[in-house]
C-alpha cells in the first residue's frame, strides 16, 4: 500500500475495525473508505457489487461481521452463520469483481477445534469440531478464511486471512449480557470499589489459560500483514503469552483500584483449560505486540470510565 492507495475498512463501526481506521490514519494514509451499515448491507450482493463498481477500492480489510456471547451464538445459530458467510462471500466475490489488489480477511481463534493440540498451528483449523455453543458462526468464518484461499488458487487474487486470539480494547462491549470476560471484570471490580464490596466470587478454579490481544495490536498487525504477507495458508495473530483467569481478576482489581478479596469458586465451569495460539509465523515476520497485559488493561479502563464520564453528563443534560 502507499499512501494514496484508496482502503476499505468493511466493519469501521465495530471494536476491529475502528481499530484499523486508527491505525491507518496513525501511519498517515489519507484515503480511507468507511461505509455505516445504515448506507452499505453486507449482506445484500447487489448492494455490495455495486458499492465496489463505484468506489473500485485498491486494499480491502474485512472486520464486518456478526457477533454475539454464548447465549446469543446458541440461540441464533441461522443468523450467525448466514449472516457471516453472505458477508464474506459478498465481499470477496466483489473485490475479485471489480479488482482489488489485496483483501484481508479476520477469521477468529474460536474458530479452531475443540481438541486441537495446544499452541494451536495454523493447519489445524479443520482437524476436528468448534465449541458446540457457537458452531454456526465458526463455520462462516472457517468458510471466509478458506475461501480466501480458494480465491487465491483459482484465480490468483491476492486474498489474505488472519486468525486473532481473544481480543479486547477500546470500542468493547460492557453489556451485562454480552461482553467477553476483560471488559465484564473491569466494569465488575469497579463497581465493586464504588459500593465497597468486600468480596467478589470467580467462577471455576482461576486457573484455565488464555490470550489476549490488545485491539491496537491487532491493528498494527492487519495493517503490516497487509504489507508482509501472502499466502495461501491464514496465519495467526497473537502474542505468544497466557495468563490465566485468576491471575488476570487480580491485575484487572489493581488497575481498577479495587481492594477487595477475590474468591474463586471450582464448582462452578472453568470452560476450555487453555486456549492458545501459536504465532511464531507472524513473530518469525518481524512484527512483534506493542501492548502488555498491564497496559492493555489499563488503556481500556481509561477508555472505560470517560465512556462513564460522558454517560453521566449525558444523563445530567437531560434532566
Amino acid at each position: 500500500m502507499n499512501k494514496y492507495s484508496k482502503i476499505y475498512v468493511a466493519g469501521h463501526t465495530g471494536m476491529v475495525g475502528s481499530a484499523i481506521v486508527r491505525e491507518l490514519k496513525r501511519q498517515g494514509y489519507e484515503n480511507i473508505i468507511c461505509k455505516p451499515h445504515s448506507e452499505l448491507d453486507l449482506t445484500d450482493k447487489a448492494a455490495t457489487e455495486a458499492f465496489f463498481t463505484a468506489e473500485k477500492p485498491d486494499y480491502v480489510f474485512v472486520a464486518a461481521a456478526k457477533v454475539g456471547g454464548i447465549k446469543a451464538n446458541s440461540t441464533y445459530p441461522v443468523e450467525f452463520g448466514l449472516t457471516n458467510m453472505y458477508i464474506v462471500a459478498n465481499v470477496l466475490q466483489a473485490a475479485h469483481n471489480s479488482g482489488v489488489k489485496k483483501l484481508l480477511y479476520l477469521g477468529s481463534a474460536c474458530c479452531y477445534p475443540n481438541n486441537a493440540a495446544m499452541p494451536i498451528k495454523e493447519e489445524s483449523l479443520l482437524d476436528g469440531n468448534p465449541e458446540v455453543t457457537n458452531e454456526a458462526y465458526a463455520l462462516a468464518k472457517n468458510f471466509g478464511v478458506r475461501l480466501c484461499g480458494y480465491f487465491r488458487k483459482e484465480y490468483g487474487d491476492d486474498f489474505i486471512a488472519a486468525v486473532p486470539s481473544n481480543c479486547y480494547g477500546e470500542g468493547d462491549s460492557f453489556d451485562p449480557q454480552n461482553s467477553h470476560v476483560i471488559p465484564a471484570l473491569i466494569q465488575k471490580y469497579y463497581l465493586a470499589k464504588l459500593s465497597k464490596t468486600p468480596k467478589i466470587e470467580l467462577w471455576g478454579s482461576g486457573k484455565a489459560l488464555r490470550e489476549f490481544i490488545y485491539v491496537d495490536d491487532l491493528a498494527g498487525a492487519c495493517v503490516y500483514l497487509m504489507d508482509s504477507y501472502s499466502d495461501y495458508e491464514h496465519i495467526n495473530v497473537g502474542t505468544g503469552t497466557e495468563i490465566s483467569i485468576l491471575d488476570l481478576a487480580r491485575l484487572i482489581s489493581e488497575v481498577v483500584g479495587y481492594e477487595g478479596e477475590i474468591v474463586t469458586d471450582p464448582t462452578k465451569p472453568d470452560g476450555k483449560m487453555r486456549s492458545f495460539i501459536n504465532s511464531e509465523k507472524l513473530h518469525n515476520l518481524g512484527w512483534q505486540p506493542q501492548y502488555t497485559m498491564k497496559t492493555g488493561v489499563e488503556k481500556l479502563f481509561g477508555w472505560y470510565l470517560e465512556m462513564v464520564r460522558k454517560n453521566d453528563n449525558s444523563q445530567k443534560e437531560n434532566i
